[in-house]
């Protein structure tokens, strides 16, 4: 008898092929968003789950769901996901680094250049026919790029990515906070100094958010540092909604204490504020940073690898998954569940 899995989101047909050849498959292939009943409902017999950020897991469905063993996240990020409740129940966690860096980060680096450039605002300008004068000095003027300040908050493998962009790209003087100093042979290869947070708020000219979302992380930037950033600077977030309290952000771009944002992500997603719906200098995207044909599709086959190795192995051997985030399982294998 084949496994029985779950796959919570559509995904591409042949990745859908692949898993049915192997394993008794209940997808998702309408995209509906399951609520957490419904997902529990639905993980009932599955011995794995490929999971994605909407997906909410926990100690109420994982002791729910008491044949889960491997619960494979579609991302980077995991923080729908409770990694302690699922080591302790012997739950391996995966998710799905590097296979994304270079792409998000060449949306972070677009993000940024449409916040600077008002470009959503210059096509909202066109459509409405308002451009019915030549010659206007001031019509739309943004901030430039080439030989700014770039601040990055979170100098993991995107952070890098963005700043060799910058710098070697555009010519820009790279500013980054990180929890910790990277190597000095990274920070030449970025050409990027350290400094401390609020000296990044108060020097960058434009500032990208890629740090990771965790409860120490919560509201990082808040009206506090908001008010550190000089009124000509642009912020651009592609780390996590709830990084940055996004009621302040709103206040702030609408009292003009800084030029512009651009958001990929947002607290509550998919639901928005309203306050920033209505205000012209905010760049709104739907979580799209990885969302080009050959990362989405890298991203679901990591996940099949990762889902393939835990269920080709046989307890008590450990599977060999290509990126847990709760390796330790794998190092007593005794704890996997059975």
């Amino acid at each position: 008898m084949k496994p029985s899995i779950a796959i919570t989101r559509a995904t591409f047909p042949d990745v859908l092929e692949r898993l049915r050849a192997q394993f008794d498959v209940l997808d998702n292939q309408h995209d509906v968003l399951w609520s957490q009943a419904e997902l529990i409902a639905r993980l009932q017999g599955k011995t794995c789950a490929i999971t994605h950020g909407s997906d909410r897991i926990d100690a109420v469905l994982l002791d729910a769901c008491p044949q889960l063993r491997a619960v494979c996240n579609v991302g980077v990020g995991y923080n729908n996901i409770d990694v302690e409740a699922c080591t302790a129940r012997g739950v391996l966690v995966t998710n799905t680094p590097d296979v994304l860096t270079e792409t998000t980060a060449d949306f972070g680096f677009a993000l940024l250049m449409a916040t600077a450039r008002r470009i959503a605002e210059s096509d909202r300008y066109v459509r409405a026919r308002q451009w019915n004068k030549t010659g206007i000095y001031d019509m739309l003027l943004g901030g430039d790029i080439h030989g700014a300040t770039l601040g990055i908050f979170g100098m993991g493998r995107i952070g890098q990515a963005i700043a060799r962009r910058g710098a070697h790209g555009f010519n820009m003087r790279v500013v980054y906070h990180n929890r910790s100093r990277l190597d000095p042979a990274i920070e030449a290869e970025c050409r990027a100094s350290y400094v401390d947070k609020e000296t990044l708020f108060a020097q960058a000219d434009h500032l990208i958010v890629v740090v990771p979302y965790s409860p120490s992380s919560h509201h990082a930037i808040g009206a506090a540092e908001l008010r550190l950033m000089k009124p000509s600077a642009t912020l651009v977030n592609i780390a996590r909604g709830g990084v940055i309290d996004d009621g302040a952000l709103a206040t702030a771009l609408r009292e003009g204490v800084i030029a512009a944002a651009g958001l990929d992500v947002f607290e509550g997603e998919p639901n928005v504020r309203p306050e920033l719906l209505d205000i012209d200098n905010v760049v709104l995207t739907p979580h799209i940073g990885s969302a080009s044909v050959q990362t989405r599709k890298a991203m679901a086959l990591l996940a099949v690898r990762n889902l393939e190795a835990v269920c080709a192995a046989v307890h008590p051997v450990a599977p060999a998954a290509p990126t847990p985030v709760n390796p330790q399982l794998l190092n007593e294998p005794a704890r996997l569940r059975a």
